[in-house]
């Protein structure tokens, strides 16, 4: 009983890792990369879809992505949501294919985009430790109901804190190497 917490518990931080690493790709770095316009909504035939269901995006340098609308129509619709996604982006369109060159960041921005990643941090840390206390409340459940020992409660709870001690170590990192990401020129 324990192990299937403890799994279960270990399968739902991992998805924490993954939510935060997902969320740390859409701050930017001042570097192109797909990722940046992963929360673009374009208007496709009167619905809003994610841009990457309406063109494809790719990197063409370190500073430029280029975009390419499936259909030649689609062109002004894209430019239109990239404009207004306040990304700060300038879209220039050359025919059906819309280069988007991103500007460097300035050192007041950078900081402030390490201030917004090490919230993203904490958030990741406050959902595992969510984690953890629910896992902790089934373990003590089971020992209130005299399904399993004070023992196996005690070594059940150092399991799950030896998980959360390592997924909070991992979002540490991560947000460590997105800070350097961001401070580095």
């Amino acid at each position: 009983m324990i192990d299937d917490i403890r799994q279960d518990t270990d399968a739902r931080m991992r998805k924490s890792i993954d939510s935060v690493k997902g969320e740390l790709t859409k701050i930017r770095t001042g570097r192109a990369t797909p990722a940046l316009l992963d929360h673009v909504l374009v208007s496709y035939y009167g619905t809003d879809v994610p841009l990457n269901q309406a063109a494809t995006v790719s990197v063409s340098d370190a500073r430029t992505l280029s975009v390419q609308a499936w259909e030649k129509s689609m062109v002004p619709a894209i430019e239109k949501a990239i404009l207004e996604s306040e990304l700060g982006l300038n879209p220039v369109t050359a025919g059906e294919i819309i280069r988007i060159p991103i500007p460097a960041l300035t050192e007041e921005r950078r900081r402030e985009m390490t201030k917004i990643a090490r919230q993203e941090g904490e958030n990741g840390k406050i959902a595992i430790r969510n984690i953890r206390r629910d896992a902790g409340n089934h373990i003590r459940d089971l020992t209130k109901e005299k399904e399993i020992g004070e023992d196996e409660e005690k070594k059940g709870l150092e399991k799950i804190q030896l998980l959360t001690d390592k997924y909070t170590t991992a979002v540490d990192e991560l947000v460590k190497e997105k800070e350097a990401d961001l401070m580095e020129v």
